[in-house]
Parts: C-alpha cells; sequence; structure tokens
C-alpha cells in the first residue's frame, strides 16, 4: 500500500504509514485553526461590521457572544456524536457546516443574518474541534501521541493571536473577506479529511443521550452568557442568578447522568471520567490556566488600544513576541517531555514570570518594542504549559470515553476563556485598571501550578 492508501477500520497507529499520519495530524489542526482564528476576529472587524450593517453597540458583543453561547453548547454533544458515529465523519460534518457558516457570514446583509450566521458556525464548530484529540489518539502510537498532543496547544495559542493580526489586515480591504478565507480552506480541509483521516469503528448499539444533551446545554448557557454579557451590562443581580442556576443545572446533569450510567444506559459524559485523578486534575489545571491566558491576552488587547492609543492592528502585532515564544516553549517542551508534568509547572513560573514583567515595564509611552521581551516571556511560559497538557490529561481515557473526554476538554477551555475575560475585563474597566488586572491574572498562573501538583507526574506510557 502508498503511503495515502485508506486503511481499514481496525488498522492500528502503528500500522499507519508514518508520513500519512502527520499530514493527517495537519488536516486536524487546519480544522482547529479555521475556528480558533474565528473566535476571534470579530474584536478586530466588529466596529467595521456594524458600521456596514447597521444595528447597536450590542452587535460587537453578540458577533462573539452568538459563537461562544453556540459553540459551547453544543461540545459535549458533539463529543460524544464522535463516539457514537464516528469521529471521522462527524469532522467531515463539522467542516462542511462551518465553511457553509463562514459563506453565510460574508453575504449577511443585517445584524440578525450575521448574528445568525455566527450560530450556525459555533455549532457546527462545536461538531468538528471535540473530533480532534480522539483522531490523534486514533493515528499515533504511544511513543509519537505526546508529541502530536504537544503540537495541539500551541496551535491554540498562536491562532488566538494570530486571528486579529489577520483579522486587522483584511479588515483594512472589506471585512467580509475575513470569512470568505475559509472557503477554500474549508474545501482543502475537507477534501483532505476524506483521503486522509482514519475511519474509526462506531460505538455500536449506542444512543445519544438527549435528556443529558438537553441539560448540559442549558446549563452551559446559564454560565457562558452572564460571563460574556455581564460586564456589558454592569453585571445586574440577574447575571448571578444565572451563575447559581447552572450550577444547579450541573448537579441535575450529574445526578442524572449517574443514574443512567447505573441502569445500563448511555450518558453524554462517562461517569468514570471523574474517577480518574489525571482527568479531574486536568479540567481544575484547565479552568484557571485558559481563564490566565485568555484573560492576559484580552487586557494586553485592551491596555494597549484604550491606554497606549495604538490602533487595532498595531496592538494585534504587539502580541508577536507572545507567539514567537510559544513556539520556543513548544520546542523545549517536546525536548524534555521526559519530565512530564514538571515541563508544564515550570512553565507557570515562567509565564507567572512574564506577565509580572509586563507589570513592570508598563506605563504611559511604551512601545511594543519595550513590551516584547516580556510578552516573549509570557508566551514561553504558555508554550510550556499548554504542550504536555492534553497528553497528561487523554493519558488516562480509554477509548469509549474519548469523545466526552474531547468534548468536555474543548468546553472547559471555551468557558474558562470567558471566565477569564469576564473577570479580568471587569477588574480593568474598574478602579484598578490595567495593572490590577494582571496582578490578578499572576495569581490565576499561581493556582495553575497548585492545580497542576496534582497531576500524574508522567503521561502513561502505555495509552
Amino acid at each position: 500500500m502508498t503511503a495515502l492508501d485508506i486503511r481499514p477500520a481496525d488498522t492500528s497507529p502503528a500500522e499507519q504509514p508514518y508520513r500519512r499520519r502527520w499530514a493527517a495530524l495537519a488536516v486536524v489542526l487546519a480544522g482547529s485553526v479555521m475556528e480558533l482564528l474565528d473566535a476571534t476576529v470579530t474584536t478586530v472587524a466588529g466596529p467595521t461590521m456594524r458600521s456596514d450593517l447597521g444595528g447597536g453597540t450590542s452587535l460587537i458583543q453578540w458577533l462573539g457572544a452568538a459563537y461562544t453561547l453556540a459553540m459551547t453548547a453544543g461540545l459535549l454533544t458533539g463529543g460524544r456524536l464522535g463516539d457514537i458515529v464516528g469521529r471521522r465523519r462527524m469532522f467531515l460534518i463539522g467542516i462542511t457546516g462551518f465553511t457553509i457558516g463562514s459563506l453565510l457570514c460574508a453575504v449577511a446583509f443585517s445584524p440578525e443574518t450575521v448574528i445568525a450566521a455566527r450560530v450556525v458556525q459555533g455549532l457546527f464548530g462545536a461538531a468538528m474541534i471535540p473530533q480532534g484529540m480522539g483522531l490523534m489518539k486514533e493515528m499515533f502510537p504511544p511513543k509519537e501521541l505526546q508529541t502530536a498532543f504537544g503540537l495541539f496547544g500551541p496551535v491554540m495559542g498562536l491562532s488566538a493571536v494570530g486571528g486579529p493580526i489577520l483579522a486587522g489586515v483584511l479588515t483594512s480591504f472589506d471585512w467580509r473577506l475575513i470569512f470568505l478565507i475559509n472557503l477554500p480552506i474549508g474545501v482543502g480541509t475537507a477534501l483532505a479529511a476524506l483521503r486522509l483521516l482514519p475511519r474509526n469503528r462506531p460505538a455500536g448499539g449506542v444512543r445519544l443521550d438527549l435528556p443529558g444533551a438537553a441539560l448540559a446545554s442549558l446549563g452551559t448557557v446559564l454560565a457562558v452568557f452572564p460571563l460574556v454579557q455581564g460586564g456589558e451590562y454592569g453585571w445586574p443581580a440577574w447575571t448571578y442568578a444565572m451563575l447559581a442556576a447552572s450550577g444547579a443545572v450541573f448537579v441535575i446533569f450529574g445526578a442524572y447522568e449517574r443514574r443512567k450510567a447505573a441502569r445500563g444506559g448511555d450518558p453524554l459524559v462517562a461517569p468514570s471520567l471523574f474517577a480518574k485523578r489525571a482527568f479531574v486534575a486536568g479540567m481544575a489545571t484547565g479552568t484557571v490556566y485558559f481563564a490566565a491566558f485568555a484573560g492576559v491576552l484580552f487586557v494586553v488587547g485592551l491596555y494597549t488600544q484604550l491606554e497606549l492609543g495604538f490602533s487595532p492592528l498595531k496592538s494585534a502585532l504587539t502580541g508577536v513576541p507572545s507567539s514567537l515564544g510559544m513556539i520556543a516553549g513548544m520546542g523545549i517542551a517536546q525536548a524534555t517531555a521526559r519530565y512530564g508534568r514538571r515541563v508544564l509547572l515550570s512553565g507557570a513560573v515562567v509565564m507567572a514570570t512574564g506577565v509580572l514583567l509586563v507589570i513592570a515595564i508598563a506605563g504611559p509611552g511604551v512601545t511594543p518594542w519595550q513590551l516584547a521581551p516580556a510578552l516573549a516571556v509570557t508566551g514561553l511560559g504558555s508554550g510550556l504549559i499548554m504542550s504536555p497538557y492534553f497528553g497528561i490529561v487523554m493519558a488516562a481515557v480509554e477509548p469509549g470515553e474519548t469523545g466526552s473526554a474531547s468534548g468536555a476538554l474543548t468546553a472547559l477551555q471555551q468557558v474558562g476563556a470567558a471566565l477569564g475575560v469576564a473577570l479580568l475585563g471587569s477588574v480593568s474597566f474598574g478602579s484598578g485598571g490595567a495593572e490590577a488586572a494582571l496582578w490578578v491574572a499572576a495569581g490565576m498562573i499561581a493556582l495553575t501550578f497548585a492545580a497542576g501538583l496534582l497531576l500524574p507526574r508522567q503521561a502513561r506510557a502505555d495509552f
């Protein structure tokens, strides 16, 4: 067989040709990059879109909120559907729908149509993104899997930084280009996925837990909506009521899932996941880390634009040293993978140091070049954290739990990011300003270190 021949569904990762595995990983990463870029581009393009389409100031917030709410509401269901109907099939459905949603955004003619199109993007993104981790576990033997997972985290970070830069460049021509660029990428990724992704066997006889999916979606929306919109409305009482209601819904969801599993049913999220130390500790570590990561990016963006008067593009370019630092962190983490958890913990120390350096350097009239070293150190720490994170957490997950775990981790990333932006944004807009927000971020990174101590010292060698 040649390197591009389609293997049968039960072919083990070790039997897959080496080049085919890494080409397939590039397909998975391309889908992730598309989603991550579109999660951030409207933060830059929003004012221009509002000027063109009309609508109130809330349109700018809803361009991001509609996407985030749809994405987080569907992630657990999307992950579980990968177990039930096959991850390759769900990836293809997701990338196709996401591309169509991008086209709908590009041809939108009113605030209502563009918000509806963003919902379409978010829902199909929720079908596509959770498949990535499961596909990696299917495609790679243990000795290569840590390296594959190590690439996943930095790509996420680079996309988060690169999205605003790309949006700034394309919006200077026409904001519709930020969505039209997805069409050739989406079509090419779908065609490559058809040829390269493995055909895993779906879980026979497993049905989608519709009541569980409804409860999980409701709880997620009740949590994410006030986090995304609370600051805009001044944190009225209803935002806290929604957060409390979210907690109650998730308690009901957990009890329902345990009862369903005890009766021999097919729960949306496998309760066995929460008996695994690596997974539970990983959820705690990821929550505070992604909150700090997204919050720092948001606060630095606010600081450079609102306090230093940078243009959106100049502000985005100021973050390039952070991206370069992440690339370096990824390389160091791969070279030192044998040290496992200690790499992640050292990353937390380095990232916190970088944030403290930003606090020390920031001030009136500071230039991008003066901020560059501190942001590079911050990015270096981020790369050291994210590179081993997914491999360590997913190491304990069994094949039948992969969809649940992937959906849960991806949902956690979205919720953590929303939490970080809400918390640090509120501090930054308050009397404390950007400096106080960055001190809070440093504290969150310290919590990441503390939670990381609960992770296994090393991912299992046999996963």
